[in-house]
């Protein structure tokens, strides 16, 4: 009986988790390089000087012993000067307040007493558009010698309801009647001539001034709403309105004690309200500033003089302010017809009812300009 062959038959394949691989290498790997050893020594053309390298004794060619240690140029850079440094100044230290002007007054958008309507206002600012002030006109000389002199005439407003009687040269008498409405009495002639009384032009001060008495405020009714102001303007000015509320005007009024300066508004806070038997007195001192501008640099003659508004009160001089401090946004008209270019005039507004004095002669002031 014959032996079976050895080893499974051709076609049979053993499970993969039964396989094992042969025994020793394949037939065509050789003995020797079952565990190799690297070759001894370096590879062929190495060089034994590479092994370590050592930079070159001396710098390059183009680098001269020169360069090895830099040392600047003498003497200073060519735009250095020898002058002192500017000083300097500590911002840590707090500057004392007191030295500083005060700060200008804050202005109202309405008066706490009474106002007048958005459509008077509102018909006036027309008006002031349709009729621009008007240049400043060289008086006479006895024009300019009358009202030096105090003689000064009041003109009566058409909306002005009242009496109004010139007892003497240069003095009024006025009186309304209740309820009257706005009304503004201009003198027929300026206290200020432009082309006669400009510092600039007479090298001197220049003060214009006059008085209102306050006789009664009310007509002797709690409820009468009333008001007197004293004040300047240019010309044309509309006479519904009192002075002080539009262009070319200031004043002080005596409900509320604040002053106005071109202000359709509320005014500004400055003295205390006036009452019954006060005598008010308003002025405005114009000087040529210290150092006057350079000849062509302003429109118009005078433009650039100094101006303080001042206030007197039975016979004392008290608040002022300087006509060119800085104003509020919403004055738009800032101090237009004011600080010299144009005549001006002098103004009282009344309404409701009142009694009142208005003094243009020296000899009947409570205060005299020195």
């Amino acid at each position: 009986m014959a032996a079976p062959p050895s080893g499974p038959p051709p076609s049979y394949r053993p499970p993969i988790d039964e396989y094992a691989p042969p025994p020793g290498p394949p037939p065509g790997h050789p003995a020797n390089q079952e565990q190799y050893t690297p070759p001894s020594g370096p590879p062929l053309g190495y060089s034994t000087a590479q092994e370590r390298y050592d930079p070159p004794p001396a710098p390059p060619p183009s680098q001269s012993a020169a360069h090895e240690h830099y040392a600047p140029p003498p003497g200073p850079p060519p735009t250095h000067t020898d002058a002192e440094p500017p000083p300097y100044h500590d911002w840590t230290v707090i500057p004392d307040t007191a030295l500083l002007p005060p700060p200008p007054s804050i202005g109202h958008h309405a008066s706490p007493s009474s106002n007048a309507s958005l459509s008077e206002a509102d018909r006036a600012h027309a008006w002031c558009r349709a009729f621009p002030m008007i240049r400043p006109h060289e008086p006479t000389q006895q024009q300019h010698a009358a009202i030096l002199n105090g003689d000064v005439r009041l003109m009566k407003a058409p909306e002005y309801k009242g009496d109004l009687l010139m007892p003497e040269r240069g003095f009024w008498r006025g009186t309304t009647r209740s309820g009257a409405k706005d009304a503004c009495l201009l003198t027929s002639a300026p206290l200020y001539f432009a082309a006669a009384d400009s510092p600039m032009r007479i090298s001197i001060k220049k003060t214009i001034y006059f008085e209102v008495r306050v006789r009664s405020l009310g007509s002797g009714h709690a409820s009468d709403e009333s008001s007197i102001a004293i004040g300047f303007c240019a010309m044309p000015y509309p006479t519904w309105r009192m002075p002080g509320w539009e262009r070319g005007s200031l004043a002080v009024h005596s409900d509320d004690g604040r002053r106005y300066v071109n202000d359709t508004w509320g005014g500004k806070d400055f003295t205390s309200p006036f009452k019954a038997g006060d005598t008010i007195g308003l002025g405005i001192t114009y000087s040529v500033p210290e150092k006057p501008p350079e000849y062509g640099l302003s429109e118009h003659p005078g433009s650039t003089l100094k101006g303080e508004v001042f206030l007197t009160r039975n016979g004392r001089k008290g608040e002022s302010w300087d006509l060119h401090e800085e104003l509020d946004v919403d004055n738009e008209f800032g101090i237009d017809g004011l600080d010299g270019q144009f005549d001006l005039h002098g103004a009282v507004g009344v309404f409701g009812g009142v009694e009142f004095d208005v003094t243009f002669h020296r000899q009947h002031w409570t205060w005299l300009p020195r």
